[in-house]
C-alpha cells in the first residue's frame, strides 16, 4: 500500500511492461551453450524477452524456481518452449535485480532470502511509501480512491484462491495506482522496484501461506474504505500496521 502537495490532477501510472533491450556477452552467460540453435539476428526478440521474464518472475513468487537450486537456460527454454537466449537475457535481468545469481558454466542459482533481508525491505519500502500515502490521505478526494477498487478487489479475488504470482502482480498494480497520484514517477518506478524486491519467497518459508495473503488483501480493502470516508485516524493505523508498526 503511501512532501509539496499532491497532483490531484496526475494521471494514472502506466509501467512499460517491457523491459529494455538487454546484451549479454558471452563471458557473462551462465552455462556452456555449444550445440544451442542461435536466434536469428535480425528477429526482434523483445516481446518473446518480457515474457519469460514475466513467466520466471511468476515461477519464482509461487515458489516453482526453489531458492538455492540452479537452472540451466536451455532446461528453461525447454520447459517454455523457446530457445535459450530469451530465457538467458531474462534470467539476467533477474540477475540484476537480486533475484539470482550467475553460476559459471553451470546457469543461474535462485537467491536465497531470510528473514532479515525481508525485514530491511520492509523498512526501505516503509520509509519512502509512508508519507507520501498519508500526504495523500489529506489531499485527494474520495472520487480519486473509488477508482482503485478494482486494483483493490483484484488483490481479494487473487489471494481467495491462493494464487501467489496473481496476488504479487496486483499487491504491486494497488501499491503504484496509490503512489502514482502523488504525480512522481520516479517515487512511483523505486517503490516499485522494492516492492518486487521484497515478493521473492522466503528460503525456509511456506509455499502457500493462504491467510496471510487473504489477510494483507484485506488491509488494501480496509485502508482504501478508510481513504474514501476521509477516516485519517483509521488510516494512519491501517497503514502503521500494513508495513509493521513503521515509526509514523
Amino acid at each position: 500500500m503511501e512532501q509539496g502537495r499532491a497532483r490531484e490532477d496526475a494521471r494514472p501510472y502506466a509501467p512499460s511492461g517491457t523491459p529494455q533491450d538487454i546484451l549479454v556477452p558471452e563471458q557473462a552467460r551462465g552455462e556452456h551453450t555449444h550445440g544451442e540453435p542461435s536466434a536469428p539476428r535480425t528477429v526482434q526478440r523483445h516481446s518473446v524477452r518480457g515474457q519469460i521474464l514475466d513467466a520466471l518472475r511468476a515461477a519464482l513468487v509461487g515458489g516453482e524456481l526453489a531458492p538455492g537450486e540452479v537452472y540451466s537456460a536451455p532446461a528453461l527454454g525447454t520447459r517454455f518452449g523457446v530457445s535459450a537466449t530469451p530465457v538467458r537475457e531474462a534470467m539476467q535481468q533477474l540477475a540484476v535485480e537480486g533475484a539470482v545469481e550467475v553460476v559459471p558454466n553451470r546457469g543461474f542459482r535462485v537467491s536465497t532470502r531470510g528473514p532479515r533481508e525481508l525485514a530491511e525491505l520492509a523498512e526501505v519500502r516503509a520509509l519512502i511509501e509512508v508519507p507520501v500515502m498519508l500526504r495523500l490521505a489529506r489531499t485527494v478526494p474520495a472520487a480519486g480512491w473509488c477508482a482503485l477498487r478494482p486494483l483493490a478487489d483484484a488483490t481479494v479475488a487473487a489471494a481467495a484462491v491462493g494464487d501467489r504470482a496473481a496476488y504479487a502482480e496486483s499487491d504491486r498494480a494497488f501499491h503504484r495506482a496509490v503512489l502514482a497520484l502523488s504525480g512522481n514517477q520516479q517515487l512511483v518506478s523505486v517503490a516499485d522496484d522494492l516492492h518486487r524486491r521484497s515478493q521473492w519467497p522466503l528460503v525456509d518459508g511456506p509455499a502457500g501461506r493462504g491467510a496471510e495473503l487473504l489477510a494483507d488483501a484485506s488491509e488494501h480493502t480496509a485502508l482504501l474504505d478508510a481513504l474514501i470516508a476521509q477516516d485519517l485516524t483509521v488510516v494512519r493505523s491501517l497503514v502503521r500496521e500494513h508495513f509493521n508498526g513503521a515509526d509514523l
